[in-house]
């Protein structure tokens, strides 16, 4: 049976937050919904609030994964990020970022990562 688009996301979301694990940062909350949007990963980088978006792409065409965060995905990720403070008000005082991390297979079937730190910035208003 193959694999869906869903089972594919759900392993990269997996294979991303053990490697940002490894890089120092603690998982806080994955996959957390609300009807405006979805973070696939709240994650604390030292005191840092961190709200992480992984995306999955096994070719580079069309800008590759980092480029399909678009202005309409990044206004949904920073929504529900606002629903998680509201809902979490002891993590509102943080500082908070929005990181991007892209994953993709190699040619030596290895996952190759790319972490953009700040990938973007909410605007309020």
């Amino acid at each position: 049976m193959p694999f869906t688009k869903k089972d594919l996301g759900d392993q990269a979301e997996r294979h991303a937050q053990a490697w940002l694990k490894k890089q120092g940062l603690k998982t806080l909350a994955s996959n957390y919904r609300c009807r405006l949007g979805e973070v696939d990963l709240v994650m604390l980088d030292g005191a840092t609030l961190v709200f992480v978006e992984v995306r999955w792409r096994r070719h580079q065409q069309y800008g590759g994964p980092l480029a399909s965060v678009d202005s309409r995905k990044q206004q949904r990720l920073t929504q529900a990020a606002r629903h998680f403070l509201g809902r979490h008000p002891q993590q509102a005082q943080r500082p908070c970022r929005f990181d991007v991390l892209g994953l993709r297979p190699g040619a030596d079937e290895e996952i190759h990562y790319q972490w953009i730190q700040n990938a973007f910035y909410a605007s309020y208003g």
